[in-house]
């Protein structure tokens, strides 16, 4: 039965855009080459979901934040991507720029 999470979808995503198989992706965090491709294809199908530490390890080799695995909205996705991507300082003025914009 498959999920309705948009973790597999999100990560299907995220693995594309590394240009990664999926028993690529799977042996590059640590998986048994003999399995890696098939858990893989059940976490990209939502048969099965990835406890934390392992969406956190998938997270880590995509560079992608975890909580971008779970964004039900495109825009959201979107936006925790551009925010990851920025550096520390970018994203401290952006967070003050919200707070800004909450007294308005």
């Amino acid at each position: 039965m498959a999920s309705h999470t948009p973790f597999p979808i999100r990560l299907k995503q995220a693995r594309k855009a590394k240009a990664l198989t999926q028993k690529e992706l799977g042996m590059r965090i640590g998986l048994d080459i003999n399995t890696a491709s098939s858990r893989m294809n059940h976490y990209e199908t939502g048969r099965h979901l990835p406890d934390y530490d392992m969406a956190k390890k998938l997270a880590e080799e995509l560079d992608v934040p975890v909580a971008y695995f779970y964004c039900d909205s495109d825009e959201m996705a979107k936006l925790l991507m551009s925010f990851h991507k920025l550096t520390t300082e970018q994203q401290q003025k952006v967070l003050e720029f919200i707070n800004a914009q909450k007294g308005s």
